[in-house]
């Protein structure tokens, strides 16, 4: 393995830090960890009790620092973005490919996000840093590993032209799912990005006068609307993209992908994964018994989701 003798092997840049006008990037040590959770974040959080990670001291790079290591260490190549409207299925498609002990799957990288709403960094700088950043994460660490598969934020989709821009050839996945179902599971336990304030509304492209006039639960269809809106965009324009409906089944969903990005896995390996979608996402200990929704009332206005979520179900069909 080419990165044996490398003093970086096993380390990964995983925070964005600024402080007193400097840009640094902070490093953690995962030993033998692989990101086999649901999320990076809960791998990342079961390194810190590593003695590297416990020191007072933190190991921290520059950003040449950082663009010129990722050049020195190999990385896993690259087979696929997905792109998701959340509470669609997309922790179950990473917890399903990462069975395979030959892919890397980076679930949701924070740091990832931070350079991209990074006020510090011009539009080529994030450019040139998220790629060297998925290839620091992505680094050749065991034998096996040969793919890596990258999951975004949901709130991605906006930046889809950038990532475009920086993997012209990049098979990219778009996940999504019948919008009442997406926004009852946020109905039970919302997430941040349904939060008004927690993510600034200009990163979903809704006007501050807009806010004002809509209710708390209104927001949040409002900004699954902008995320089926923007689906329906990249896929007018791109050749090389995977429309996926939940609702038509997980199985369905593996099958397709796996297709799509021209893995050969073998047969062992496309039913451990097909194995792995009988469990719960987040808890592989447990039976998954599906979603049960009929009883939750939304009392939102769902036309206009309707008509997008028709628009990209017929655009699937249509392929």
């Amino acid at each position: 393995m080419e990165n044996i003798d490398h003093p970086l092997l096993h380390w990964i840049p995983y925070k964005l830090i600024e402080k007193d006008n400097d840009v640094y990037f902070e490093w953690i040590y995962l030993g033998d960890r692989k990101y086999t959770d649901p999320f990076f974040e809960e791998t990342i959080s079961k390194c810190k009790s590593h003695p590297y990670n416990s020191k007072v001291v933190r190991v921290v790079s520059t950003i040449e620092n950082l663009l010129d290591w990722s050049k020195q260490l190999i990385s896993i190549e690259l087979k696929a973005l997905v792109f998701h409207v959340s509470r669609c299925g997309s922790t179950m498609v990473s917890q399903s490919l990462v069975t395979s002990s030959g892919n890397i799957m980076i679930s949701e990288a924070p740091l990832i996000d931070q350079i991209l709403r990074a006020t510090v960094f011009d539009f080529k700088q994030k450019c040139v840093l998220v790629e060297a950043v998925i290839r620091l994460l992505g680094q050749k660490r065991f034998p096996e590993q040969k793919n890596l598969i990258i999951k975004l934020d949901a709130w991605h989709i906006f930046n889809v032209a950038q990532f475009r821009l920086i993997f012209p050839e990049l098979p990219f996945m778009l996940l999504y799912r019948e919008p009442a179902e997406v926004l009852k599971s946020h109905q039970k336990m919302i997430g941040m990005h349904m939060v008004p304030g927690l993510i600034p509304h200009s990163v979903f492209g809704i006007p501050s006068l807009i806010i004002t006039e809509i209710s708390y639960k209104q927001y949040g269809a409002l900004v699954l609307e902008k995320y089926f809106q923007a689906f329906l965009d990249f896929y007018a324009t791109d050749q090389n993209v995977l429309l996926c409906n939940y609702n038509d089944g997980m199985q369905s969903v593996i099958e397709r992908f796996i297709s799509f990005v021209v893995i050969d896995y073998s047969n062992d390996e496309v039913i451990e994964m097909f194995e792995r979608l009988k469990k719960h996402s987040k808890n592989q200990n447990a039976a998954f018994k599906g979603d049960f929704f009929s009883a939750e009332v939304l009392g939102i206005d769902l036309t206009q989701l309707k008509i997008l979520y028709e628009k990209l179900s017929n655009n699937q069909i249509n392929v």
